[in-house]
């Protein structure tokens, strides 16, 4: 029997990466198409709002990191992966691949939810404007609350090094992580908090991928305004810097308050995992 050609490790990364990141955007990019748009038309009660907007990115967060956890480990967002090649536990070399890949999987989710509501789109926003551009990309002060360009960048920073902090708290195998491959459901509920309890200010990308991917999407698909905020300002910066500052701060705080005090994992009893989450593997 003839062998099957190996396929290179990287590829099936980044291909892991790419279908992860996907889905992660096609469940929250749609969600607030429904809730914005649809509900523009619509009943606002039945297609939901705030709430089922949070909910259903923690679930995209959740069903993307099952996605992608065996294969890749599962970053599915530049803020992660920079982080964790800053602290030594991924290769530099791989994280310019792992950001593009994430990137095309949000750009294509991104292009698949703009054409299945471009009815509802046309007709809730025939210009294309700001109405509906945070479908999406996040723009600062979500309806119309009194937030600039810094006041954003501050909302991201703070963020995402809350989502980084609590995703090493979660798959440290020396932390006593949840078993029963739990981890990816609680970190989606974390993106849930985070949507329910910093989501006013800039819209809690936290994520470059997911907000630079949809944002092109949006571009090439009319949006002429696409990488200004609803003030006139250049704002694409914001929630791609900003997450990248925010996931270093977050995991180095993980590891100055709470990691370097924990006992290395061949000291750690039996019944606990002995190997750490396929993610924080130093490649």
């Amino acid at each position: 029997m003839a062998e099957r050609p190996r396929i290179p490790a990287l590829a099936g990364e980044l291909a892991a990466e790419f279908a992860g990141t996907m889905i992660l955007i096609l469940f929250g990019v749609g969600v607030v198409a429904q809730a914005v748009a649809g509900s523009g038309l619509g009943d606002p009660q039945s297609l939901g709002g705030h709430d089922s907007i949070a909910w259903a990115w923690g679930l995209g967060v959740t069903l993307g990191v099952y996605v992608a956890a065996r294969i890749s480990g599962a970053h599915l967002n530049p803020a992660v992966t920079i982080a964790l090649a800053t602290f030594k536990e991924f290769a530099w070399r791989k994280t310019v691949p792992y950001i593009a890949a994430q990137t095309a999987g949000a750009f294509v989710a991104a292009m698949i939810v703009r054409w299945n509501y471009s009815e509802i789109l046309n007709r809730f926003d025939p210009g294309l404007t700001m109405k509906s551009q945070g479908v999406f990309s996040t723009l600062p002060g979500n309806g119309g609350l009194p937030v600039g360009t810094w006041g954003a960048f501050r909302d991201q920073v703070i963020g995402t090094a809350i989502l980084l902090f609590l995703i090493k708290v979660l798959t440290d195998a020396r932390n006593r992580p949840p078993l029963a491959n739990l981890a990816p459901f609680l970190i989606g509920l974390v993106v849930v908090a985070i949507g329910m309890a910093f989501g006013s200010a800039a819209g809690y990308a936290i994520n470059p991928a997911r907000d630079f991917g949809p944002r092109l999407a949006s571009f090439l698909t009319g949006y002429g305004d696409a990488w200004r905020d609803q003030h006139g300002d250049l704002y694409f910066w914001v929630p791609i810097v900003g997450p990248l500052i925010g996931g270093v701060l977050g995991a180095g705080l993980y590891k100055l308050l709470i990691g370097r005090f924990l006992p290395p994992v061949d000291a750690i009893s039996p019944d606990l995992p002995t190997k750490p989450e396929p993610e924080y593997e130093k490649a």
